[in-house]
């Protein structure tokens, strides 16, 4: 088998809906390899060559600067199929948090930041501003640079909250983007 780290790696990106922007590297036993940044062991060691068996475990970090782990374990080995294009995605659930949501604990404080009390009186600001300006025709309200402030951000921290929040997993979405070969244009990034 020829596929190698930097296009699990990849495959990585695509599962959790990443666009691989960030440094990355994987820990095998005492050895590190990922972006050539980081380390003179470039990922293009192939899978076969590590000699990994069922139940074998390693890491996977990505964005360096916070970092998500992942941990990895190989579940089997499995026969190759006709007629079934790899890689694929065999199952997943559950959301991922979107690139640049910050570290984990953020993540996961800011995943119900759109029930706040600071994302409704965001919506009371704009309905309060917003109100006048369409239902009596009035734009000049705008014209006040402290309204026009509220405005802005007001906006500014619920277009933030719509940023952060997780984006539900999709197989098919995945497997789709993997036939495509999307995998492989993570592969040179960061090399």
């Amino acid at each position: 088998m020829t596929f190698t780290l930097r296009e699990l790696h990849g495959v990585i990106q695509i599962a959790m809906g990443w666009e691989a922007i960030h440094l990355y590297q994987f820990s095998l036993r005492a050895v590190r390899c990922g972006s050539s940044d980081l380390t003179s062991s470039l990922p293009d060691i192939t899978l076969a060559t590590l000699r990994l068996r069922k139940g074998n475990r390693f890491l996977y970090e990505y964005d360096l600067n916070i970092p998500w782990r992942h941990g990895i374990r190989i579940e089997d080995r499995v026969a190759r199929q006709a007629n079934v294009t790899y890689p694929s995605c065999t199952g997943g659930s559950g959301a991922c948090p979107p690139e640049d949501c910050h570290d984990p604990a953020g993540f996961m404080d800011g995943s119900t930041q759109g029930w706040s009390w600071e994302a409704l009186e965001d919506l009371g600001t704009m309905a309060e501003i917003i109100g006048p300006i369409v239902l009596e025709r009035r734009p000049e309200i705008l014209d006040d640079d402290e309204t026009r402030w509220r405005l802005e951000n007001a906006l500014d921290r619920t277009q933030a909250r719509e940023r952060a929040k997780e984006k539900p997993f999709s197989r098919c979405q995945a497997d789709d983007r993997l036939r495509k070969g999307e995998h492989l244009e993570f592969m040179h990034q960061h090399y």
